[in-house]
């Protein structure tokens, strides 16, 4: 009986082991290869900025900087975080003072370059808390409070509500009203996306084991794009412990994205322009570099020649001077 136990547990343990490093070779051989040298920035990358952007912080100084910072570089959009939405999907006039100051020293001191309001909120999907959109009132508020932004002056909206499950007909439905809004205004409606079930329904496999859904479906993830003039893939926080590893699973989740993107919607893959180390997220591991080179891989594999493609630096003020240098290096 102590030998049956024994091989049981060693069979137990190698079930579990064996697909864990087949899935680790696996995307350490996607990070491989060469990278198309046209793989490049098509003059459509976006950055994520903080509050400090529009609520007195900052500056005429920091914004002569900022506009030094990304010159010759492929950035056109600016995500300025405005919000955050209240959880009946309300948004306060007061959380954005400064807007009118940004918008106007973008324009003058950045030809070409777009400021998209950040709008967000917490999601009541994994807890009692937080905006539900199965409310018809609380998309019905969401809607309105794009329109409030917009009249504000803001060059677009983009929306990053967390944690949103997979094949949530609620937010497609979100998505459907608040494109009628930003197509008759002919702005841009953006938002940040979920990374793509790595094998086939891992998403439905995290939520019954751990209780939340960290991938969408491919199948949902196209669903979105169809419906949005940009998306995001908020590329980062995945896991790896290796870079080898992360640059892979970039590369990967890049194709996958292209494959269900429709060529009329900007997509983009989001950088790690931050520094933490926890479960999620190890900054060795997880680098500009890494996520660039996997950036282009996935792009030269699947569909070199897209156009409206790039990348979206997250975020401003968690960003070191090694990540801007990576950014210009690897993808200019």
């Amino acid at each position: 009986m102590w030998r049956r136990g024994r091989w049981f547990a060693l069979g137990l343990v190698l079930a579990l082991v064996v697909p864990l490093l087949t899935g680790a070779v696996a995307l350490r051989l996607t990070y491989t290869g060469d990278v198309r040298e046209d793989a490049r920035t098509r003059g459509k990358d976006a950055i994520w900025l903080g509050h400090a952007w529009v609520d007195g912080r900052k500056k005429d100084a920091d914004l002569a900087a900022f506009a030094a910072r990304i010159k010759g570089t492929g950035i056109r959009d600016l995500y300025v975080h405005a919000g955050p939405l209240r959880h009946d999907g309300t948004l306060p006039a007061a959380k954005y003072p400064r807007a009118k100051w940004l918008i106007d020293g973008v324009h003058r001191t950045m030809p070409g370059i777009r400021v998209q309001a950040w709008l967000g909120d917490v999601l009541a999907t994994e807890g009692p808390d937080g905006l539900r959109l199965d409310k018809a009132e609380s998309r019905a508020a969401v809607v309105t409070s794009a329109r409030q932004i917009l009249d504000a002056g803001f060059d677009g909206v983009h929306f990053d509500l967390e944690p949103l499950l997979s094949d949530d007909t609620n937010y497609l439905s979100l998505l459907d009203d608040l494109g009628e809004l930003t197509r008759a205004r002919k702005v841009p409606l953006s938002v940040a996306a979920h990374q793509i079930d790595p094998v086939p329904a891992a998403h439905s496999v995290n939520g019954a084991l751990s209780g939340s859904e960290k991938w969408w479906s491919q199948e949902f993830f196209g669903q979105v794009a169809r419906r949005v003039d940009q998306i995001a893939v908020m590329s980062y926080d995945t896991w790896m412990p290796l870079e080898g590893m992360y640059g892979g699973y970039v590369a990967q989740q890049t194709s996958l994205a292209l494959e269900v993107t429709p060529e009329s919607t900007d997509l983009l893959m989001g950088l790690p322009f931050f520094h933490e180390d926890d479960l999620g997220h190890h900054e060795n591991a997880e680098t500009v570099a890494a996520a660039i080179r996997g950036t282009r891989l996935g792009l030269g594999r699947t569909d070199h020649d897209r156009e409206r493609f790039g990348v979206a630096l997250y975020v401003d003020f968690a960003a070191e001077e090694g990540d801007w240098a990576a950014y210009r290096e690897g993808w200019h």
